[in-house]
């Protein structure tokens, strides 16, 4: 649940960026109820999905520097034995190219 949690903190983080609201990290850290080392783990996150993040002195704000989107949806399907399925973990979208870094991808359990 822990990645659910990471997912959902990531697309609220997302939110703010493109609205360009984020303020400070640590005011922003009080708006996500988070500790400050928390956001920057997760602009790091975005940064290694190549999200063109970058922080506004001037304008006490995180924002993207070119188009960026992400779109996050999971997909969870109970299993019985020996049952096949796929578990998607979302897309982002970078000027047009779509990425796809699934969580777990065919697994099968036995």
């Amino acid at each position: 649940m822990n990645n659910l949690k990471n997912l959902e903190r990531l697309q609220q983080l997302h939110r703010l960026i493109v609205k360009e609201a984020t303020g400070s990290p640590p005011q922003l850290a009080r708006l996500m109820q988070i500790s400050e080392r928390k956001v920057y783990q997760l602009i790091e996150q975005l940064k290694d999905i190549e999200a063109p993040v970058s922080y506004s002195r001037a304008h006490k704000t995180y924002f993207y520097e070119d188009d960026f989107d992400l779109q996050v949806t999971v997909s969870v399907t109970v299993l019985k034995d020996n049952e096949l399925t796929e578990i998607f973990g979302g897309s982002y979208f970078i000027s047009g190219k779509i990425q796809t870094p699934g969580f777990l991808q065919g697994s099968i359990l036995s």
